[in-house]
């Protein structure tokens, strides 16, 4: 028995459409982030970029389960002494909703730099309009 190593010129990427109006923030993450790195692939490799590129529309339509709209609050620290800060769920949806997909994508990913490198191929935008349609990208039901 033999086992056949992948190149990457053999990687076929695939651009994916999905929508997340009313779909629930983890489980989202969790699909993404296995299509990001290629799990759903036949022949994946851990320790190489095989993963597809994703686009996520309408992020501020998002939806969070149980208390955590009014509990949930991300960390931010500043570097410099007391400058730490909790942004509590509702403000951050309010300014900046991508951020919230792309921090809980993020942490599903490798922390290294292969995960540094996989999140590039996420594509997220707060509204329904996005520049990527000369992708064609496929639709993605999760």
């Amino acid at each position: 028995m033999r086992t056949n190593s992948i190149k990457i010129d053999e990687v076929d990427k695939k651009w994916f459409l999905v929508d997340a109006e009313d779909q629930i923030l983890g489980r989202l993450s969790s699909k993404v982030a296995q299509i990001l790195r290629g799990k759903s692939k036949v022949n994946y490799t851990p320790h190489m970029d095989m993963g597809d590129f994703v686009i996520i529309i309408n992020a501020e339509k998002i939806r969070v389960s149980g208390n955590k709209s009014s509990q949930k609050e991300y960390f931010k620290h500043t570097n410099y002494p007391g400058g730490a800060t909790n942004i509590p769920y509702k403000l951050a949806k309010e300014k900046n909703p991508e951020f919230i997909l792309s921090n809980s994508i993020k942490g599903m990913l490798p922390h290294n730099r292969l995960g540094r490198k996989i999140l590039k191929h996420l594509k997220i935008y707060a509204g329904n309009n996005h520049p990527h349609t000369s992708q064609n990208p496929q639709k993605l039901e999760l």
